[in-house]
């Protein structure tokens, strides 16, 4: 019998709830460890105090505690090179070196990977001043804010060109070049708006450094989906495709959070356009990294738009996404240990993962507040009565002094159900919700319903 495995998360949300909550299931996982983990985590795993963002840290953390396997979960510590670090110290480590998650850390980068690799996309300007954004945004929206546009010009095209009418200029999208926790990007629909983000984001006032670096892209119309893949630098597996839902208001309303619930299957789109995306999308970005001597290993995950033209990349991103993660660990029914071993080792030509035909739905219960300031110590009722097969896995939870489940973050929640489809995953998945009770609580009532 080999000897079973000792395990280091690195993160403390929802998503890491889930790979924990999976992994803890695998018969070679001996001990588990996350850090910095939440309440939740540590009714599964041990939990250490150590931000996901210390290095030194986490590295020290994991030769500690004799980790054959670190999962590096969340983007900064990617950005920051954690896993070049414990590379380097000889451990195992599930995600890609700093040089690949520029995919993610830096989306001027991401653009340019596209365009050489020809992966379909939003036409893009990137300005690094705000003189240079304003050329765009006035020849985008016209220079008395009610004009029509024609274009960016060279370096790809930051709306859709050609002459329009005043009342017919699309939206025009900015986006922080760094990392901004999932709130940098903008779609503004008007020139002083436009101007007004910019000028923010340039000054370093809107997400600091991560926005003085600015991407103006095209609008693209149509339903968005996320594909997940797990990569070993070479090959790619890929995760069944899933859908999140940004908005924090029901019915797409209100400005853009890190997620408020995902489902998977998507209805829009179907084993064909998933072959699609891998082919045109995913495995050229992978191919890409590799030429150029950064080969990715870990999980790659791309957001689309599925566009009248066909699917377009809006962004990638290195690790798992939250929430998606939540709903697709539902439907996995193989060992998350095996595979993410592969992926470390750059080895997957053995794996063959397998996936419950079941639809899976996640709803985010959030703290009073989010996506701006949010309340924290609230305390949570009603888990316990939480009917058998919803899985509850928490995202931003703590114990305070008196023992009692608080929240702690804005995402305190994800609850997450199956079915034999997507409505009766989404009945199962309310009916848990409403069970459980903190005060200012909010959360989206369409989650799952059909969407354009």
């Amino acid at each position: 019998m080999s000897r079973k495995k000792t395990v280091l998360v690195v993160g403390g949300g929802g998503r890491e709830h889930a790979i924990v909550w999976k992994l803890a299931q695998s018969d070679g996982v001996g001990a588990l460890y996350a850090a910095p983990g939440n309440a939740g985590i540590e009714e599964v795993a041990r939990c250490l105090p150590v931000a996901a963002t210390d290095v030194d840290g986490q590295v020290a953390a994991a030769r500690e505690v004799g980790a054959d396997l670190v999962v590096v979960c969340p983007e900064n510590p990617l950005a920051l090179g954690l896993v070049d670090r414990l590379n380097a110290e000889g451990i195992a480590a599930a995600g890609p070196t700093a040089a690949a998650a520029r995919i993610e850390s830096s989306k001027s980068f991401a653009k340019e990977l596209m365009s050489r690799a020809g992966i379909p996309t939003a036409r893009y300007h990137v300005a690094t001043t705000l003189d240079e954004a304003m050329r765009v945004i006035d020849e985008h929206f016209g220079a008395g804010g009610t004009g029509a546009g024609t274009g960016a010009g060279t370096g790809g095209s930051a709306g859709p060109g050609g002459q329009r009418d005043a009342g017919d200029v699309p939206p025009l999208v900015l986006k922080a070049d760094g990392l901004a926790g999932g709130k940098g990007v903008v779609i503004c629909h008007s020139r002083e708006e436009a101007a007004g983000v910019a000028a923010a984001m340039l000054s370093g006032e809107a997400f600091g450094g991560a926005g003085r670096k600015l991407v103006l892209e095209e609008f693209l119309t149509g339903p968005e989906v996320s594909v997940m893949v797990f990569s070993d630098g070479r090959r790619i597996v890929p995760m069944p495709p899933a859908q999140d839902y940004k908005r924090v208001f029901t019915g797409d309303q209100g400005p853009n959070t890190g997620g408020m619930g995902s489902i998977t299957p998507v209805p829009q789109c179907p084993p064909d356009v998933h072959e699609e995306i891998l082919r045109t999308c995913v495995q050229p970005a992978i191919d890409a990294l590799a030429e150029a001597g950064t080969p990715f290993r870990g999980v790659l995950f791309a957001g689309l738009m599925l566009t009248p033209q066909g699917p377009k990349v809006l962004e990638f991103n290195a690790r798992f996404g939250d929430p998606e993660t939540q709903s697709v660990m539902r439907r996995f029914d193989g060992d998350l240990l095996e595979i993410l071993t592969a992926v470390a080792a750059g080895d997957l030509s053995g794996v063959r993962p397998a996936w419950s035909v079941d639809a899976a739905c996640c709803v985010v219960m959030a703290a009073e507040g989010y996506p701006g300031d949010f309340a924290t110590g609230r305390p949570i009722r009603g888990l316990d009565d939480v009917p058998d097969g919803v899985v509850v896995l928490h995202g931003g939870t703590a114990r305070d002094e008196a023992g009692r489940l608080v929240t702690a973050a804005g995402r305190a929640l994800s609850v997450t159900a199956t079915g034999p489809d997507l409505e009766a995953a989404r009945a199962a998945a309310y009916a848990a919700v409403e069970r459980i009770h903190f005060e200012g609580c909010h959360y989206r009532t369409d989650i799952g319903r059909p969407r354009r």
